[in-house]
C-alpha cells in the first residue's frame, strides 16, 4: 500500500483540512473578542503561534492514533477487519463542511461592513499618496476661474473615491493657490508622494485641459497629457485622468474605477460657478448661487450633485441669517430628498441629511442613521468622517468622535473647523494639554480664525488655570464668545463688576445669535433661572449651540437641575453610541 493511500485511510488529508479551517476560524474569534474584552495585543499572536505549533502535532495524532468504538487508541494495535476509519471519515467530511459554510458565511458578513477607523487608519498608512492642486485658469476671461477650481475639485473627489489612493483634500491642497512655492516643499508639508497639477483653458464650448503628473521625491514628471475637447466631453477627461494617475502609480485596484458624474456642458458649468460663488459665504453670494443652481437644474433636474449644492446652498442661508431658519432647512430638506431619489449611494447627500436633521428637525436618532450611511459610502472622505465626529461628540461618545476626527485630520490638516472638534473631545476627555496643542496649531495656521482663542482658554478655564484663560478671552476675535468667556472667567476670579459689564456686552448683542453663550455666562455664575431662561430662547431660536449641552464644561452648575435633564429628553440627544 503506497503511502498517499495510507494517509488518505487514516484520515490524515480530512483532519489536516479540519484544523486548517477550525484555526482560521478561532483566528477571527479572537480578533473580534480581543478588543471588545480589552485583551493586550499579544494575545492574538500568541494564539496564532500555538495553532500553528498544534498543525504537526495535529497531523502526527491523526497518523498514530485511531478513534475506535472503545476510545482513542494506537493505530497499530487496531485490527483492520474491525476498523472504522471510513465513518469516521464521513464524520470529519460533515464537520469540515459545516465549518467551511461558517467561514463563508463570516466573510459575507465581513465584507459588506464598512470599514473600521481602525481599518481605515491601517489601509491610508500603505497607500500611494497624491495631492491634486489647483489647475492654472489660461482662458483670457479671469471670470473662468471659477471652471478651472470646479474641475481640480472634481478631479480631486473624483480620485479620493479609490480607496486604494490617500487624496489631499481640498482645503490643503486649495491652500497653495496663487503661491510661489517647490513642489518638493508642497509634497513634504502635504506628506504626499505624487502631485498631479495642470492647466485649463475655456473658450465657449471648448475646453483644453492640461494634466501632469510629478514623483515629488525626485521631481520626476511621470506623465503629462492634453486633451483638446468639447465641454460636454469634460467628464470623460477626468475618467481618463483618474486612469492614468492608477495606471502610473501601479494601483491594485479592488473594485471598478469610479466614473464621474456626467451632465451637459452648460449644467456643469453652472454647476461649478455656483459652487465656486457661495463659497463667499455672504448672503449676496448665496443669493446669486441659489440663482445658478436654480438654472442649472431647470436644464438638468435629475443631476444629483445640483440638488445637493441647492440643499447646502438653503442649509447655509439658515444658518448664517440670509433666511429664518424655518423658510430656509424645509427648503434644504427638499432638495436634499430629491438628491438622494436620484442618487441614493451620494456620501455627501446622506451627510446633509444628517446635518438638517441636527439643525433643523432636531432629529438624533434618524441623523445617526444618515451619518453612518454617508461614512460607509465614504469611509475615507473628509466631509463625511468630520460630519460624524461632530455628531458623536454632540451625543457625548467622545472617544468615537475623537478616533473619527484624528481620521479627519490625517486626511485634512488644514480643514479648521475640525481642530474645534478635536479640542472639545480632547477637553471632554480630560485631555487638556492636547486640546490646548491642537488650538495653538490653529491659531499658528491661521491666526484670525474665529473661535480659536476661546477653545483654547477652555483648556485652561475647565483645569482651573484662570489667569491664563482670561489672558485668551481678551484675544477672541467673535464676540459673542469673547464676552461669553470674560463673564465667566472674571466670576471666577472674584472680578465681580467685570463679569457683569462682560455679561451686559454680551446680551446686548443677543440677537445676533448668542443665547446659548447667555446660558454659559449665567451657569458659571451660579445664576441658574437665568440660564435656563436663555436656554428656553435657544430652544425657540434653534440656536445649535444647545447641542452642546451633554458635554460643554461651562454647564456644571446646571446638571443636578431638572430642568436640565428636561431639556435634555425634550431634544432628545440622548442616542446609544454603537
Amino acid at each position: 500500500m503506497s503511502l498517499f493511500t495510507e494517509l488518505k485511510r487514516r484520515n490524515v488529508f480530512r483532519v489536516g483540512l479540519a484544523y486548517v479551517v477550525l484555526a482560521w476560524l478561532l483566528l477571527q474569534v479572537g480578533d473580534t473578542l480581543a478588543p471588545a474584552l480589552h485583551l493586550p495585543e499579544w494575545i492574538n499572536s500568541a494564539l496564532a503561534f500555538f495553532l500553528i505549533l498544534g498543525f504537526p502535532l495535529a497531523i502526527f495524532f491523526a497518523w498514530a492514533f485511531e478513534l475506535t468504538p472503545d476510545g482513542l487508541k494506537l493505530e497499530k494495535n487496531v485490527d483492520r477487519e474491525t476498523s472504522i476509519t471510513p465513518v469516521t471519515g464521513r464524520k470529519l467530511d460533515r464537520t469540515i463542511i459545516v465549518m467551511l459554510v461558517i467561514a463563508l458565511a463570516y466573510f459575507v458578513i465581513q465584507s459588506q461592513k464598512a470599514p473600521t477607523v481602525d481599518e481605515v487608519v491601517e489601509t491610508i498608512a500603505g497607500q500611494e499618496s497624491i495631492a491634486v492642486l489647483p489647475f492654472e485658469n489660461m482662458s483670457s476671461d479671469e471670470e473662468q476661474e471659477y471652471f478651472s477650481d470646479g474641475l481640480t475639485e472634481e478631479l480631486l473627489n473624483l480620485l479620493a473615491k479609490i480607496p486604494e489612493l490617500n487624496v489631499t483634500s481640498r482645503t490643503s491642497a486649495f491652500f497653495y493657490k496663487g503661491k510661489d512655492v517647490k513642489l518638493s516643499d508642497v509634497g513634504r508639508e502635504l506628506d504626499v508622494d505624487h502631485i498631479l497639477e495642470g492647466s485649463v483653458r475655456k473658450s465657449g464650448k471648448k475646453i483644453r485641459i492640461t494634466a501632469q503628473l510629478i514623483e515629488v521625491e525626485n521631481d520626476v514628471h511621470l506623465w503629462s497629457d492634453t486633451w483638446d475637447r468639447d465641454l460636454d466631453d469634460v467628464f470623460v477627461i477626468q475618467d481618463e485622468i483618474a486612469k492614468k494617475v492608477v495606471d502610473e502609480l501601479r494601483v491594485q485596484l479592488l473594485g471598478e474605477l469610479p466614473h464621474a458624474v456626467t451632465t451637459d456642458g452648460d449644467t456643469y458649468s453652472l454647476y461649478l460657478q455656483a459652487r465656486h460663488t457661495i463659497n463667499q459665504r455672504t448672503y449676496e453670494s448665496l443669493r446669486r448661487g441659489e440663482e445658478l443652481i436654480d438654472e442649472a437644474i431647470r436644464i438638468d433636474p435629475d443631476y444629483a450633485p445640483a440638488w445637493v449644492l441647492k440643499s447646502h446652498i438653503h442649509s447655509q442661508q439658515g444658518d448664517i441669517g440670509a433666511r429664518l431658519p424655518r423658510d430656509a432647512f424645509p427648503l434644504a430638506r427638499e432638495a436634499v430628498d430629491r438628491a438622494l431619489e436620484l442618487d441614493p449611494e451620494n456620501s455627501a447627500a446622506h451627510a446633509l441629511s444628517g446635518d438638517i436633521k441636527i439643525s433643523y428637525e432636531r432629529d438624533f436618532r434618524g441623523a445617526k442613521a444618515d451619518f453612518e450611511r454617508a461614512l460607509e459610502l465614504d469611509p475615507y472622505g473628509v466631509d463625511a468622517l468630520y460630519q460624524t465626529a461632530v455628531y458623536y461628540v454632540f451625543i457625548a461618545n467622545f472617544e468615537k468622535g475623537l478616533e473619527l476626527a484624528m481620521q479627519a485630520y490625517q486626511r485634512d490638516p488644514l480643514y479648521m473647523p475640525n481642530y474645534s472638534t478635536l479640542s472639545y473631545a480632547y477637553s471632554n476627555l480630560g485631555r487638556y494639554d492636547e486640546s490646548a496643542a491642537i488650538m495653538r496649531k490653529r491659531i499658528e495656521i491661521a491666526p484670525e480664525s474665529f473661535g480659536s482663542y476661546t477653545y483654547l482658554a477652555n483648556s485652561y478655564l475647565f483645569r482651573g488655570r484662570y489667569e491664563e484663560a482670561l489672558a485668551l478671552y481678551e484675544q477672541e476675535r467673535l464676540d459673542g464668545f469673547k464676552y461669553a468667556g470674560l463673564a465667566a472667567v472674571h466670576y471666577l476670579l472674584g472680578n465681580h463688576e467685570a463679569s457683569d459689564e462682560a455679561l451686559a456686552l454680551l446680551t446686548a448683542q443677543k440677537d445676533g445669535g448668542w443665547d446659548w453663550q447667555v446660558v454659559q455666562a449665567h451657569s458659571v455664575r451660579g445664576e441658574l433661572d437665568e440660564a435656563f431662561e436663555a436656554m428656553e430662547e435657544a430652544w425657540e431660536n434653534r440656536d445649535t449651540g444647545l447641542h452642546l449641552i451633554l458635554g460643554d464644561g461651562y454647564l456644571m452648575n446646571l446638571r443636578d437641575d431638572p430642568r436640565y435633564e428636561e431639556m435634555v429628553e425634550r431634544l432628545g440627544i440622548r442616542v446609544t453610541a454603537d
